[in-house]
């Protein structure tokens, strides 16, 4: 199991067995999440949720871009992604909508960045193996 899915799995056992062990970790008041009303704080935080969700964003068009991993590291994304889990539990907590909708859009985007660098660092190694062999072969 690669380092990145182990820290993901940590994060999830301790956020099930802080559910499991004690009330006051369990949300509380969830349906305040779908009320129809939106309050100023709600705006800003929507606000202030676009800007760093989508802070990785131009990584991962960047990547996408050159199809290539080259200049990349997914630890950040991996432990951004992790931790933004969190961040939708506390949301959760508070019945914060802005924070949970641009957390788990963030999780998606971070996720999708390490999975396209792993895409890419595959398909590298595959197209260097080849150019090796090849290499050899004409020799």
């Amino acid at each position: 199991m690669c380092r990145s899915n182990r820290v993901v799995l940590a994060a999830l056992v301790l956020w099930v067995s802080g559910l499991a062990g004690c009330q006051d970790l369990a949300p509380h008041h969830l349906e305040e999440l779908f009320r129809p009303s939106t309050e100023l704080s709600e705006i800003v935080g929507f606000l202030a949720g676009l800007g760093t969700t989508f802070a990785a964003f131009p990584d991962l068009l960047a990547m996408l871009k050159r199809r290539s991993s080259e200049g990349m590291n997914p630890r950040m994304g991996a432990i951004m992604g992790a931790f933004q889990i969190l961040w939708i539990y506390y949301g959760m907590l508070i019945a914060s909508r802005p924070v949970i909708i641009w957390n788990v859009i963030a999780v998606f985007i971070n996720f999708l960045t390490v999975g396209a660098y792993a895409y890419f660092l595959r398909k590298e190694k595959e197209k260097s193996l080849t150019a090796a062999t090849e290499s050899k072969t004409n020799s």
